[in-house]
């Protein structure tokens, strides 16, 4: 088992954003996460990157509690996160983007890490050199999931990469993420919609105010 989250309680100011929410994922996995805006799925990520603690419940990766993991070393796990805003810094260019994780995290190789992602997101080295603030709202949500993929060398979290993004990219940003299946790498991927990738889903777990409603397996 790759995660398991149990029973995961999360407040923040007076809001309970989840209230029991459970998930598991195992090794190579490509996890959905549906669920209506608000319903807790970037809570839920959040928590797992340490920035929302959990006031009840447990999140294990790799067998380790990571409540005992600062937020700063949860990269150095082989996490990725890949945030709804995309989060880049917009005067570091695609490049300098790409590489933050490894700046910061001894354990990741910045030339390996990098021939991976160019590998698997070969456009984005015609554009390395450009800054982040130039990119259009496509080729940013592309750069931040090349920047979670520096890191995630275990698990990928993806908040809702689709969102905002124009047909052709968003296209090419589910072909992407659709070759990742079946690999090492686990991937956990939130969307508001079943539109365009349930397909290439082994598990979807549907959330609901904080709660789990539902999980679909293939048939």
């Amino acid at each position: 088992m790759t995660i398991a989250v149990e029973n995961a309680h999360v407040k923040i100011g007076a809001i309970v954003a989840l209230r029991g929410f459970s998930l598991s994922a195992e090794t190579g996995q490509m996890i959905g996460l549906t669920g209506r805006n608000g319903a807790g799925k970037t809570t839920f990520m959040k928590a797992i990157m340490g920035l929302h603690k959990l006031t009840e419940g447990k999140i294990a990766f790799d067998g380790q509690d990571l409540s005992s993991v600062p937020i700063h070393r949860r990269a150095s796990l082989g996490i990725g996160y890949m945030p709804e805003d995309r989060g880049l810094i917009p005067e570091l260019t695609v490049e300098e983007n790409i590489l933050l994780p490894t700046w910061v995290t001894p354990a990741l190789d910045a030339d390996e890490r990098l021939s991976v992602v160019y590998d698997i997101l070969p456009e984005l080295k015609e554009m390395r050199q450009r800054k982040a603030l130039l990119l259009s709202g496509g080729q940013q949500k592309m750069a931040a999931l090349a920047r979670a993929l520096a890191a995630g060398t275990k698990l990928l979290l993806l908040d809702e990469p689709f969102e905002g993004v124009a047909p052709a990219l968003s296209e090419r940003l589910a072909e992407v993420i659709g070759n990742l299946r079946g690999g090492g790498l686990t991937v956990i991927l939130s969307q508001s919609e079943l539109n365009h990738s349930f397909d290439i889903f082994d598990r979807d777990f549907v959330i609901e105010r904080g709660a789990n409603a539902d999980v679909t397996e293939p048939a």
